[in-house]
């Protein structure tokens, strides 16, 4: 849940290796979107294919960041234990098929919500950057250079479009979960691709233009 940003001028570039990362939105990106907070391991299940192709990602070579809002640790409805449980979970799931991921950063404030401990993360709060930027921060302090130019970032939803738009990555909106497609046009908000799955848009695209 850290937020803040490097200042990198002092790093040593050509001492680290340059990495593209997979930035994955969860609900309704990797597991489905069931209509509220997933708060126990029984209501994350994932999207058909979702491990596959997060497992093709990987061996294609890109690292995997998964990037989640969780306002209901703002709103009372979960826990931060609650969310790191389901986020260790998933990783279970997704390791049955023969994937995982690098990292997970999710965010627990809600502007419509004050909270004491959390209004500090709001910058964090998609469509902001601060968890992209800190888990660039964060590879960069273990020796990875993050191509922003040759990584992506995929989910269900505008703000996380937006988000990948202001971070400079490469977009894709699938079209499970939310599917705001329609509002992606009314907002000007355009992905490089839309997909129908997590699947489709690391096999159909991800794959074949990187």
């Amino acid at each position: 849940m850290k937020v803040s940003t490097a200042n990198f001028s002092s790093i040593r570039t050509d001492r680290v290796e340059k990495v593209k990362v997979l930035f994955l939105d969860r609900d309704g990106t990797i597991n489905k979107d069931q209509g509220e907070y997933v708060a126990t391991r029984e209501q994350m299940v994932l999207i058909e294919r979702a491990g596959e192709a997060i497992a093709l990602a990987r061996r294609a070579g890109f690292r995997i960041v998964v990037v989640t809002n969780q306002a209901g640790i703002a709103r009372g409805i979960t826990t931060i234990e609650q969310v790191e449980d389901i986020n260790r979970y998933l990783n279970e799931l997704l390791s049955a098929a023969g994937a995982s991921y690098d990292r997970c950063y999710f965010c627990p404030s809600h502007p419509g919500h004050p909270h004491p401990e959390y209004d500090r993360y709001m910058d964090c709060r998609k469509p902001s950057t601060g968890m992209v930027d800190q888990a660039v921060s964060d590879f960069l302090e273990d020796g990875f250079d993050v191509e922003r130019s040759e990584s992506f970032f995929i989910g269900d939803k505008t703000i996380d479009i937006e988000c990948g738009l202001r971070a400079g990555l490469r977009t894709i909106l699938v079209r499970t979960g939310h599917n705001e497609e329609e509002l992606c046009r009314e907002k000007n908000i355009t992905p490089e691709f839309v997909a129908d799955n997590l699947f489709d848009a690391v096999a159909g695209y991800v794959l074949g233009t990187s």
